[in-house]
């Protein structure tokens, strides 16, 4: 049957899908087919990168490949941490160090995968974008001849001899309409059909979803660009200033150099922790963290801020996290002749859940030779049947520290970078503990102990009252995408919702009259779903019953009364 004159205005005008879009089928029978030259196999491979499957493998992909970022230190975020990786496994360092697990997020391949992801998306994302701009131009589709091959189909016959089949198809138009369809008429040969479709929605979300990660992809690079992190160990009554030279560890961007930081100071005034006492469920176990800080910045007030763990605080352009916190004794070395070498308030790193801590001392200068000393903090003293101190409780009750000493040259003096809370003791003479037989000097707040050879004494000092400092491990971070990122996030899953929960539907209604002799309308209803949709069955059968309903009551209003 050939469209007639009212369905031909239409034909140029239907749009065409992509051969990946979700809602349309392959145009490649109405093109020509490329022959696999060089430049067909570039179009062909360029269509293969820019497909949804291919964006979604490549959105899979990197995703596993964030994974050894969280499983193996970054020298970005975690330096240290790197070294004892390597020093702990030094036969198959070299190899992952090779292939970037420590740099997961700088390496070539993260990079390749995250530079095809976009490149992916954009391909696929601006013809879709193109072809739905003209579908919503468009008109809904024709009206198919043979309703039976769709999956829904009704027929109806209205009995009626006062209205005629246009003003019934009227009345269809009319509650296609109020049901928010986009309606479009056409003729055929004995029948007249409405063909109505809803839904561009859907595409219009499927659309915005990847858009959205496009701006997601884009904000995260160049925010990184302009980020930087920072550590800092900030002791009970010391303040950290925010200048590149006061951060334990600095990670700058690619155009942050730590020249612009906001300027104010941060002390931590006093560090709260409670734990479970013991004997009780979850004994030992914290239940609380929080650092009490004051913050000064220029032209503004001193105020006091409570900086809990998930909960950062926000000063000037830096979010400040709480990352970890222990136990800070105060030790001071003085030689022989009484005079100080080395006062401080030294972070001691937890090594279990009973905050069994280590520390190092590094004392250059002021003795007969440099002094390294490995320390071991004991916040509840006891000792194990093999005769081996530990912890028993993570809060201070019964504090020791025991220390071993070490002479020779600590490495400090040659411009090699070296942590502060490691000492390398391959080259170094053991003074104290070990095979030395010497004991290791153990101490008690407000005692003082020997240095070997007569060098001085070590003296665990009292602050204020308290046997011990707390110390806090603050995070400071700039992210100057944080916003974009969370706005895109938040599209994304506007877009994605969207896509999944407004169906794709498209029905025709068909009117002719009877070819019997009873004075009675045929009407056909047929609907079709782009995708899954449970409800369209039971929208086409309350389509027909609405119309029908519709149809008698104009009957009954155009009887003579």
């Amino acid at each position: 049957m050939s469209p007639s004159r009212s369905d031909t205005r239409h034909v140029d005008s239907d749009p065409q899908r992509p051969a990946d879009h979700p809602d349309g089928t392959p145009d490649d029978q109405d093109s020509p087919q490329w022959k696999l030259d060089g430049k067909g196999w570039l179009r062909w491979t360029w269509r293969q990168l820019t497909s949804m499957r291919t964006a979604l493998i490549l959105l899979l992909s990197l995703a596993l490949a964030a994974v050894p970022g969280s499983l193996f230190p970054q020298r970005g975020a975690d330096p240290n941490g790197v070294i004892q990786w390597e020093r702990t496994n030094p036969e198959w360092f070299p190899f992952l160090d090779a292939v970037g697990l420590f740099d997961v997020y700088y390496s070539p391949w993260f990079s390749s995968i995250y530079l095809l992801l976009f490149v992916s998306l954009i391909g696929c994302v601006v013809p879709r974008a193109k072809h739905h701009y003209r579908a919503l131009k468009g008109h809904p589709p024709r009206t198919p001849i043979r309703f039976a091959r769709l999956p829904e189909h009704l027929e109806r016959a209205i009995p009626t001899d006062l209205i005629t089949p246009a003003i019934a198809l009227d009345l269809a138009e009319t509650e296609l309409t109020r049901r928010r369809y986009r309606v479009q008429r056409y003729d055929g040969k004995g029948w007249t059909s409405v063909s109505a479709e809803r839904g561009y929605l859907r595409e219009t979300g499927n659309l915005l979803f990847h858009i959205a990660l496009v701006g997601v992809l884009v904000s995260v690079v160049v925010g990184k660009a302009f980020a930087y992190t920072g550590q800092r160990v900030v002791v009970e009554g010391t303040t950290f200033v925010n200048t590149l030279s006061d951060f334990s560890s600095f990670d700058p961007g690619r155009f942050a150099d730590g020249s612009d930081l906001s300027p104010y100071s941060l002390t931590l005034d006093r560090f709260d922790v409670t734990y479970q006492p013991a004997g009780s469920p979850g004994g030992g176990q914290a239940g609380d963290f929080a650092a009490n800080v004051t913050i000064r910045s220029p032209g503004a007030d001193d105020r006091t801020e409570r900086v809990v763990v998930n909960y950062p605080i926000t000063v000037g352009t830096d979010r400040i996290h709480l990352l970890g916190n222990g136990y800070a004794p105060t030790l001071t070395i003085r030689d022989a002749e009484g005079q100080i070498v080395y006062s401080d308030s030294l972070p001691f790193l937890p090594q279990d859940s009973n905050m069994t801590s280590l520390g190092v001392v590094k004392v250059p200068d002021g003795l007969p030779q440099q002094l390294g000393l490995i320390g071991f903090f004991y916040p509840t003293h006891d000792t194990l049947p093999s005769g081996a101190a530990t912890s028993i409780y993570p809060d201070v009750i019964n504090p020791v520290i025991t220390l071993n000493a070490f002479a020779g040259d600590l490495g400090i003096d040659d411009g090699t970078p070296r942590s502060v809370y490691a000492l390398e003791v391959d080259k170094l003479t053991q003074l104290t503990g070990g095979d030395t037989g010497q004991n290791s000097i153990e101490l008690r707040p407000g005692t003082t102990g020997a240095l070997p050879n007569g060098w001085g004494t070590i003296t665990w000092e009292q602050a204020d009252g308290a046997p011990v400092k707390r110390f806090a491990s603050l995070q400071i971070q700039r992210d100057p995408s944080s916003g974009w990122v969370l706005a895109f996030s938040v599209l994304a899953c506007v877009g994605l919702f969207t896509g999944l929960l407004i169906p794709r539907r498209r029905i025709w209604v068909k009117v002719q009259s009877s070819t019997t002799t009873d004075s009675s309308i045929q009407v056909e209803y047929a609907g079709l779903a782009r995708g899954d949709d449970p409800g369209l069955a039971r929208a086409v059968e309350h389509l027909a019953e609405v119309h029908i309903q519709a149809c008698e009551r104009a009957n009954t209003a155009a009887q003579p009364r």
